[in-house]
């Protein structure tokens, strides 16, 4: 089971992880940690016109979270609010039914698929969407 929750896409992902670069005029700057797991996450975006134009993050987290994290730096710009939560939705379905219908810029999520096993691990791979979203939230009250 291990093999196949730390499979060879989710360690490709996880080792290479974008958006650690900081950005200077983010909208918002949020932490998050998942209390199950003790993972981490350190967002930053720029918001303009309801879409994201600029994300850096910096994450501790088992490499399932990594993997999570890397995906979402490498397909967050130019999606809206609605979008990450459609998509958030989507990874919850596949985490807890298997289902997968993820829309073509986060396909890559479906290589967490194997982890739908590993309830707990399921906060680390939510973690950079509950980020994200809470980042925006804080971007429109301002």
């Amino acid at each position: 089971m291990i093999n196949n929750i730390y499979n060879k896409d989710v360690i490709k992902l996880a080792a290479n992880i974008s958006g650690l670069e900081q950005i200077d005029n983010a909208c918002s700057r949020i932490s998050l940690r998942s209390p199950l797991c003790g993972s981490s996450i350190e967002v930053a975006i720029v918001v303009k016109d309801n879409i994201i134009t600029g994300y850096s993050q910096k994450i501790t987290a088992c490499a399932l979270g990594q993997a999570s994290a890397s995906i979402m730096a490498n397909a967050v710009k130019g999606k809206s609010r609605n979008h990450i939560i459609t998509v958030r939705d989507q990874v919850k379905v596949m985490l807890n039914s298997g289902i997968i219908n993820l829309e073509r810029d986060w396909i890559q999520l479906d290589c967490l698929a194997p982890a739908r096993e590993a309830k707990a691990r399921h906060g680390a791979i939510l973690l950079p969407f509950d980020a994200v979203l809470k980042a925006f939230e804080e971007c429109e009250n301002n």
